[in-house]
Parts: structure tokens; C-alpha cells; sequence
């Protein structure tokens, strides 16, 4: 039996729920045009049907699930170009607050980020891909924070949600979260410089480096829907 993501005891039942079912979906357990039904999700996880419509909600917020008349819920169709498209707009959109960040970003703020950095040396020793994945999200929102730029943080995050369990997949992949935590460490060195435009050309690569990762997970959703 599929074990559920390890989430903590103070997640929503409706996250839980929402990352369980991302999970399935961007690792082709649950393919596309399947029926996601409340009652049965509702059993599964020990839940009413609210926060399982909750997660259905948020998951077809981010294009992961399509609501359809008299049909309900169901896993909407996502192929691997479609997805690399999106990482490809991630990139720019990551690279201008990264180069934003490494000009606009106090020294409180550096200091910050690079304890998000060194923190996640253990989860990733530990092989704890959940708890990267949280810290890889702070690492990320204090970039976005760093811009001093309300309306690009907004923008920036949308994005990031509409593609977090993209992100969160990519990170499945051997080797891949410490292959993340080494150019994290590249952008973090680039941001104490104040070097934006070797920071934003270093974000484009890790951006794209994540996209590759994904491909494989991508590609065999694609074969298993046909």
C-alpha cells in the first residue's frame, strides 16, 4: 500500500490530502481523465468531504485537476511539453527576482538566506525530501522577498504555486535533491556578491537543470495515458 506523504502533524487534512493526490498525479499513479471521487477520497483519507473538496479545489487552481459538469473532479491532461513551457517561464520570472534580490537584498536578509541554505544540509542527508522541498520553498520565497517588490512577489509566487508539484516531483529524482542544494549554494555565493546578472544567468541553469530532472516522470505519464 502507497504510503502518504510525511506532511507533519500541523498540515491541513486538506494539504495533506492536495499533496498526496500531486504526487500521484505528477508521477503517472493517477493519469489523466481519471475520476477523483469525494466519497472514495473521503474514506481513503479519513476525511469529510470538505477538505476534500478543498484539495480538489486548490489542485485544479493549479491545472492538475479539471472540474467537469456531471463527470466531477477529474486528472486533466498535462503534457511534457506543456510542462517545460512552464518551467521555461519559471526560469525568466526566477532569474529577474534573483537579480533584483542580489542588488536590493539587506544584509539581514543574506544572512537569511543563507541559513535557509545551511539548514538544508540535513534534510538532504537525511534523504528527507519533504522537508527539503519545504526549505527549497523558503529559499525561494526570500528571493522573491528580496526584490522589494510587492507586485513581482505576488506574480512570482502564483507561479510557484501553479507549479509546485512539478517542482516537488523533480525533486523525487536520484541524486537530484543534492545536486539542487550544490547550486543553491552557487546562488547564495552570487547573491553575497551582489552579482545579479551571475546570479540570474546561475538561476536560469538551476531552473532548467530542475525541467531535465522532470523529464523522465513527464515522458512516462505521456506513454501511460495513451
Amino acid at each position: 500500500m502507497k504510503s502518504e506523504p510525511d506532511v507533519g502533524p500541523a498540515m491541513l487534512l486538506s494539504d495533506r490530502i492536495r499533496l498526496a493526490l500531486a504526487d500521484e498525479i505528477t508521477t503517472g499513479a493517477l493519469l489523466p481523465g481519471a475520476q477523483l471521487d469525494e466519497q472514495l477520497l473521503g474514506d481513503r483519507f479519513g476525511a469529510s468531504r470538505t477538505p476534500v473538496r478543498e484539495a480538489l479545489r486548490q489542485l485544479a487552481a493549479s491545472g492538475l485537476v479539471e472540474m467537469r459538469p456531471r463527470r466531477g473532479a477529474v486528472v486533466a491532461e498535462m503534457t511534457a511539453e506543456r510542462i517545460f513551457e512552464m518551467f521555461e517561464l519559471s526560469a525568466e520570472i526566477e532569474a529577474m527576482c534573483i537579480r533584483l534580490a542580489a542588488w536590493r537584498m539587506t544584509p539581514v536578509e543574506r544572512s537569511a538566506l543563507r541559513q535557509i541554505h545551511e539548514d538544508s544540509a540535513f534534510a538532504v542527508a537525511r534523504g528527507d525530501v519533504d522537508e527539503y522541498d519545504r526549505l527549497n520553498w523558503r529559499f525561494h520565497d526570500a528571493i522573491y522577498q528580496g526584490t522589494h517588490n510587492a507586485y513581482i512577489v505576488e506574480q512570482a509566487k502564483a507561479l510557484r504555486e501553479r507549479m509546485a508539484a512539478f517542482r516537488r516531483a523533480q525533486l523525487r529524482k536520484s541524486g537530484r535533491p543534492e545536486r539542487s542544494r550544490h547550486e543553491h549554494g552557487e546562488l547564495v555565493e552570487a547573491v553575497m556578491r551582489g552579482d545579479g546578472e551571475e546570479a540570474a544567468k546561475l538561476m536560469r541553469a538551476h531552473m532548467f537543470n530542475a525541467s531535465s530532472a522532470l523529464e523522465g516522470f513527464a515522458r512516462q505519464v505521456e506513454k501511460k495515458s495513451y
